[in-house]
């Protein structure tokens, strides 16, 4: 009797973790479905009373109409550059960073890098616009490039902070007994140890970087343009036209989301880790 008591339980216990996890990712997945629906709809469609969800028959006009009057290979060439190099210049101070931070239980240091990172990017605007302004470098890939490390720095380091301190530390004394310095026991001992960490952290300051739109916006020139603001473009005075709209919306998430359901594991691991372990 207990252990047929045990298992309803256990299956009850699925089924309402179940039905919360579908309570919570819903909105998100209505969302999507409907401005996929935007997307294959023609504007009489998307414009009809009540609502038409399914396209009859469904149409790529509207995606047509975003590379025609957009320059989108251009965008996309400028969000990849962008968003690379980005992540690269992060992880080669991020990382070396964290390794620091966590060795030396820096807390105050790692209070520092979670304050920066919960800081909206919008406080950091004004005088970087003005630094870049005086320096002539607006409406170059230079000041978005730069800028995008206030974004992904700051996670790359909280990550590592928490991958480096669940490291055992008998590896790397053991390396500086037989005589190695302390950055070739990072180079040779830690970093290849905390190989997990480094692709969970490149792969969040990427994702974050490509999404980013308020420094772009206010940076970019008219050939400099990132995905997310040319996304923004779309928009007209006299209209909006719900279907480009929604394609272009769908053309800008379809790179990320795709990384995210291919890599889900990895980061919410890498997640787990910083969030526990580091500071």
């Amino acid at each position: 009797m207990a252990v047929k008591a045990y298992r309803v339980r256990r299956v009850l216990g699925r089924i309402g973790l179940g039905l919360s996890v579908i309570a919570l990712i819903s909105p998100a997945i209505l969302v999507f479905l409907w401005m996929l629906s935007l997307s294959l709809k023609n504007e009489v469609d998307n414009m009809a009373y009540p609502p038409v969800f399914i396209p009859a028959p469904p149409t790529l006009a509207n995606f047509v109409d975003v590379f025609e009057k957009n320059d989108f290979l251009n965008y996309t060439y400028n969000s990849v550059i962008v968003s690379f190099t980005a992540t690269g210049l992060a992880l080669l101070l991020g990382v070396p960073a964290g390794f620091g931070i966590a060795k030396s239980r820096a807390t105050r240091v790692a209070a520092l890098i979670m304050i920066a990172r919960v800081t909206p990017g919008l406080s950091y605007l004004i005088p970087l616009f003005l630094l870049f302004q005086w320096l002539g470098l607006t409406g170059t890939l230079t000041p978005i490039v730069i800028t995008h490390l206030v974004i992904t720095v700051p996670i790359v380091v909280w990550i590592m902070i928490g991958f480096f301190e669940g490291l055992p530390p008998e590896l790397e004394e053991a390396a500086l007994v037989d005589g190695a310095t302390i950055w070739q026991a990072f180079r040779y001992i830690s970093m290849p140890l905390a190989r997990p960490g480094i692709t969970v952290a490149m792969i969040l300051a990427f994702i974050f970087s490509w999404n980013n739109f308020i420094f772009g916006v206010v940076l970019a020139g008219r050939e400099t343009r990132t995905l997310p603001v040319a996304v923004y473009n779309v928009l007209t005075f006299e209209q909006v036209s719900w279907g480009p709209l929604a394609a272009a919306a769908l053309l800008v998430t379809a790179p990320v989301l795709l990384l995210t359901l291919l890599v889900q594991k990895e980061i919410v691991a890498g997640l787990t880790a910083g969030g526990v372990k580091g500071g």
